[in-house]
């Protein structure tokens, strides 16, 4: 959701910022983009055991995370990502299932994805960070993705990720996984995951997205346990 379907990470990574510098944390963007796509509890279980070296638990981490929701609401309404409709219009009418894995579990940003995707997304197609135990990098968020979309098999789905910690977790559902860095991390930073492809744009991979499948390319397992291409 956030950093592919909205352009909100700005907005978070400022939220992130003041709201944890009311607990003694100091958490900058380049951290909120490392970390994004993780539950917010566990981002600030983490900044907290590493910063001040103690442990807290999940109520407290809760209520340090809810502070950075009212922050984060207070601020403009993210746009969506040019491209994204666009992208979902081929999707939908290739009649391929639309599902939204976020580490987030903010209601009003749920609540949206309704109101401006409702012709490509059911509700019962969106996993939030209460749907699962594990989140990110955990493959747990995609692997229920894959049950409410009617029970797909790994190689039946494509994750589009824009996080690190995402991509980890769509590479360790065995799941080929598309990063579009739309923030400001090295291309290490998702390589290092296992990552399929990198585009810097929503807008290049809905231009690289042809309107219907081509049977001229084909997506094959390398021995290496990576995916490559190859045109036939």
């Amino acid at each position: 959701m956030d950093g592919v379907l909205y352009d909100s990470m700005p907005n978070h990574a400022k939220a992130w910022h003041e709201s944890m510098a009311k607990f003694g944390i100091s958490m900058t963007a380049e951290q909120a983009y490392a970390t994004e796509g993780q539950r917010g509890i566990d981002t600030i279980k983490q900044m907290v055991r590493e910063q001040q070296g103690r442990r807290i638990y999940a109520q407290t981490a809760q209520r340090m995370y809810d502070e950075k929701t009212r922050l984060f609401h207070l601020m403009p309404n993210p746009p969506i990502m040019p491209g994204v409709l666009n992208l979902m219009e081929k999707l939908h009418h290739q009649g391929i299932a639309i599902c939204v894995v976020t580490g987030s579990g903010q209601r009003p940003l749920i609540d949206r994805l309704q109101q401006d995707f409702g012709k490509y997304l059911q509700r019962d197609h969106i996993v939030t960070a209460y749907d699962v135990k594990r989140g990110k990098p955990y493959p747990d968020p995609y692997l229920q993705g894959l049950k409410r979309a009617g029970g797909l098999k790994p190689w039946e789905a494509i994750v589009i990720e824009n996080a690190p910690l995402g991509v980890q977790a769509g590479v360790a559902a065995n799941i080929f996984t598309i990063c579009v860095n739309s923030g400001h991390l090295p291309l290490e930073a998702f390589t290092e995951k296992g990552v399929n492809l990198i585009f810097d744009s929503m807008q290049k991979l809905d231009l690289t997205w042809q309107s219907r499948p081509s049977p001229m390319l084909k997506i094959l397992p390398a021995t290496d346990g990576k995916s490559t291409t190859r045109k036939s």
